[in-house]
């Protein structure tokens, strides 16, 4: 990413002590004799543990001391001074064969939140882990290494997930997602969103301080406190480690790198946008990579699970052009086709390019935002598309489809969220022309709760299935997608919840999607 100005570095306050106490976060300074934990009253962990970016001999643990998630001051109910919090991994639940163990700071600047990266483990292994302050012991996480970068694995296992409006409904998607037999997990973004939470669908009516938009950094903890309060999301978290990434509701809804939804005050929306991106960091597993530089954060990265796949993160907010024409839909936007328009930004365009060139995986895996396939919503002879995604870029996304086939790539798939809805499509190298060959495929994954309890076809689906040829399947339900890959097929199960308005509801598989290897193109 780019290297943010003196200036701008002066105006967010990131440097000295901030940058000292997100050092301290991370666990890169350790002194073992200071910041003693004091006597805390309540439950520190009430947010949970987490695990992240696996590597071939680590991860990242994240926990957040929190006795009071929903303290007004966004503080959670802790002192205003620093925090020891200690760590163990072992291979066994009961920590009778402890391998790791350390303590790292909490700082009242990052919410007393703490990122240790354990590494030196053996690869392809699933560990425990658990965090300690005073004499307060977390809930016991699980997690588990990638495979040695040289290994070819039998068979990846994930789930991908997306979009989880809280006041739309009860998480209890993710609780079925933690029973699952998953490696990790993969999140695409609207981890939260911004709008103020009065009453929702479950028929709760919130207490008053959830009532206004998210605009600061006290108030984006407030959100996140409110989201981890549900149960499920806390157990998925623990029970696998998990690849994250943010899309527009982390920050506010469509943002394009400097400019807001509203056309606020840039400077005004760079000070909201650097505190939820420290917000997002403070409650998420993350490195120390992933630390926010005021309104800059490094997203955008690369993960292996050895050489039967990548993982190419993306980020399609922080770089990208404004929307054209004015943002929404449009039916005659020639500001769409301008080779000069970017959803990635040159630095990231050419780093994913690259990466298609150097590696060996057998699957390329790009964790993508908003649809890449085209959405076309008239079924007659004209082309009805949405700005925001990749529709309103379209010579980049011909351009980095194009380059997958010239640069080797062997099965490119792409997994998206933001549309609370199921799609399974072929990726065509241009959709202008209907002989344009497939070169890859993407599945759209539906929301966890957004958008309420949702239905198995709606108008909108039969629309979109007789205007896109390319999509195979559609479906308006609410869930998350289970993945199984191996050396010879992908294969995409679409977990699916018949409402999501009250508590406990069933989960199938409403249809399962093949790609074969060097086939692609998703086959039903």
């Amino acid at each position: 990413m780019v290297a943010m100005s003196v200036s701008r570095r002066q105006m967010f306050g990131f440097g000295g002590a901030a940058a000292a106490a997100l050092m301290l976060g991370t666990g890169a300074w350790d002194a073992q004799s200071a910041f003693a934990a004091p006597a805390l009253k309540g439950d520190p962990f009430t947010l949970g543990v987490a695990s992240g970016d696996p590597t071939s001999d680590g991860v990242v643990l994240w926990t957040r001391l929190a006795p009071d998630p929903f303290a007004q001051d966004g503080l959670g109910g802790m002192p205003t001074t620093p925090v020891r919090v200690g760590y163990e991994v072992a291979l066994d639940e009961r920590f009778r064969r402890v391998v790791r163990r350390g303590s790292v700071v909490a700082t009242p600047e990052l919410a007393h939140s703490v990122h240790p990266e354990v590494n030196g483990l053996a690869p392809d292994r699933v560990y425990w882990f658990r965090f300690r302050a005073g004499t307060a012991v977390s809930p016991v996480g699980r997690t588990r290494t990638a495979p040695a970068p040289r290994d070819s694995p039998r068979s990846l296992k994930f789930a991908f997930a997306s979009c989880q409006a809280w006041q739309d409904g009860y998480f209890t998607a993710y609780h079925h997602m933690a029973q699952e037999d998953l490696d990790l997990v993969v999140h695409l973004g609207d981890y939260l969103y911004e709008s103020g939470v009065r009453t929702n669908k479950r028929g709760v009516t919130t207490d008053p301080r959830f009532h206004t938009e998210t605009l600061d950094l006290a108030r984006y903890r407030l959100q996140y406190g409110l989201y981890k309060s549900e149960a499920p999301l806390r157990e998925a978290h623990a029970n696998f480690p998990w690849i994250m990434t943010f899309d527009d509701h982390e920050v506010e809804n469509n943002w394009a790198d400097e400019v807001s939804e509203n056309n606020e005050n840039p400077e005004t929306f760079l000070k909201r946008r650097a505190d939820a991106f420290q917000a997002l960091y403070e409650h998420a597993p993350l490195r120390s990579t992933q630390l926010p530089n005021g309104p800059d954060v490094q997203m955008y990265r690369r993960l292996s699970y050895g050489r039967l796949a990548d993982f190419t993160m993306l980020d399609t907010r922080q770089y990208r052009d404004d929307q054209p024409c004015g943002d929404g839909t449009s039916a005659d936007c020639a500001e769409r086709f301008d080779p000069a328009r970017t959803l990635l930004g040159a630095r990231q365009r050419d780093w994913v390019l690259k990466g298609f060139s150097r590696s060996s995986a057998r699957w390329q895996i790009l964790g993508n935002q908003a649809p890449m396939g085209q959405t076309d919503q008239d079924p007659g002879p004209g082309t009805t598309v949405w700005m925001d995604p990749w529709d309103g870029y379209v010579t980049e996304r011909n351009r980095l489809l194009a380059e997958a086939g010239t640069r080797g790539v062997r099965n490119l798939v792409v997994i998206t969220g933001d549309r609370h809805q199921n799609y399974a499509w072929d990726l065509k190298r241009d959709y202008a022309d209907p002989a344009s060959a497939t070169v890859g495929s993407e599945f759209v994954g539906t929301s966890v709760t957004s958008g309420g309890d949702g239905a198995d076809m709606t108008a909108q689906g039969e629309t979109f299935l007789a205007a896109n040829p390319h999509m195979k399947f559609f479906n308006s339900q609410r869930g998350y997608v289970r993945v199984t890959v191996d050396r010879e097929r992908w294969t995409s199960d679409f977990r699916v919840l018949p409402f999501v308005t009250k508590p406990d509801a069933p989960i199938s598989t409403r249809a399962s999607v093949v790609v074969e290897d060097k086939v692609p193109g998703v086959q039903i």
